[in-house]
């Protein structure tokens, strides 16, 4: 039997030390904790298409497909099973802003020397891997 499970793209915005950080609300799925900018892709959409939609919908911002970078990837388990791809915008046009307030309340730049300790493990996990040059990882099968 094929293996059916969700695939996400996640974005990590960065700029000089910082990383943009987004508080989850009345999702059903980690709400008051950190995440970034992330979602499920569409069928018929690629990475690289989910990751500007997503962008666009969740900050408001416009990003072409050279101002992304390929960050990782992760095979994890949380309850469910899932494939997660990191990617990394440093460059982007519009002005950053919170779009879906009825699932974000709050979305703000944080110091990767700083993160909050409500920061969804996985997400804290692959910016470390990404910051230390590891590509991928099998994430909570232990």
């Amino acid at each position: 039997m094929h293996s059916k499970y969700p695939v996400a793209v996640h974005i990590f915005f960065l700029r000089e030390n910082e990383v943009l950080l987004a508080r989850r609300h009345q999702t059903g799925y980690e709400d008051g904790n950190y995440s970034v900018v992330a979602g499920h892709l569409e069928a018929g959409e690629t990475l690289t298409q989910a990751a500007i939609r997503e962008a666009n919908e969740e900050a408001g911002v416009i990003l072409r497909p050279q101002d992304l970078e390929m960050a990782g990837v992760m095979h994890r388990r949380a309850g469910d099973e899932r494939v997660d791809f990191f990617m990394v915008a440093r460059t982007w046009e519009g002005s950053i802003s919170n779009r879906e307030p009825e699932k974000c309340s709050e979305l703000g730049w944080f110091s990767l020397e700083a993160l909050p300790a409500n920061l969804i493990p996985y997400v804290r996990q692959a910016l470390s891997n990404y910051f230390e040059g590891k590509w991928f990882q099998e994430y909570g099968w232990i």
